[in-house]
């Protein structure tokens, strides 16, 4: 039973995805116990999971599945796979791993749509979940996509039938997808997003608390974010609770 027990409602909590940059098998193992139940995926970023010991990425593999989370590798290194012709090995090696889904993104690569829709494909025909991202690296790249080109092709790849397409807002959360160089919404952007596509498959990349706080209000607990460090959590879940001046009695 929870603390306090008796001022906790239900809600109805969306997607929480954690950033993990390398943490610790043991530190892992009692991290979980303080806020696993809070954790929907955990990224292993871009691409270290190339240079850890295989045996211990099974081992953390399976201590996240053990709470039902979801893992899989960072985007950056399926496109470093893609580039180097070495996708089907990278598939393979994900399978062997133990990884629950893949990310397929173009953040550092140029993907045609044809290729992105192959890559979604293939990836779903050896049984992984599949998530997507929009955006680029490199702010000045992506300040070349408009929000009409955001949500075009948000909703392309969701009917090549990935289960969730992440907004980027890599780790800065500032002067790219859909934050200002301060980090601050874009009002307007994220209303037309709002309308335009089903939210409740858009995970947004929120690394800063403002931003979580001001997603929360506009779309309620149930709002996907992504990108969370691993020891912002508990603090997210208060957010969506309420728990927090920032969205107190929400």
């Amino acid at each position: 039973m929870k603390a306090f027990n008796f001022l906790l409602k239900d809600i109805d909590r969306g997607i929480t995805l954690v950033l993990d940059k390398g943490l610790p098998l043991k530190f892992v193992e009692d991290y979980l116990k303080v806020c696993g139940e809070y954790i929907d995926f955990i990224k292993f970023g871009w691409g270290t999971s190339a240079v850890v010991d295989r045996e211990l990425i099974k081992n953390k593999i399976k201590i996240y599945q053990d709470w039902d989370i979801k893992v899989y590798p960072g985007g950056t290194l399926f496109e470093y796979a893609y580039v180097n012709k070495k996708f089907r090995e990278f598939l393979e090696e994900c399978k062997d791993l133990g990884f629950d889904a893949v990310e397929i993104s173009d953040g550092s690569i140029n993907l045609s749509l044809e290729d992105r829709k192959e890559c979604i494909t293939k990836s779903k025909e050896e049984g992984f979940l599949v998530l997507s991202e929009v955006g680029k690296k490199l702010p000045e790249k992506d300040k070349e996509l408009t929000i009409k080109d955001r949500v075009n092709l948000i909703n392309y790849d969701l009917d090549c039938g990935v289960n969730y397409v992440i907004i980027e807002g890599r780790e800065s959360g500032k002067n790219i997808g859909i934050y200002d160089k301060d980090g601050k919404l874009k009002v307007d952007e994220l209303e037309y997003l709002a309308n335009n596509v089903d939210i409740k498959k858009v995970i947004f990349e929120a690394p800063n608390k403002n931003q979580q706080a001001s997603l929360i209000l506009k779309f309620g607990s149930s709002v996907n974010l992504g990108n969370i460090a691993y020891d912002e959590v508990i603090s997210l879940e208060t957010l969506r609770r309420g728990l927090r001046g920032d969205t107190f009695g929400i």
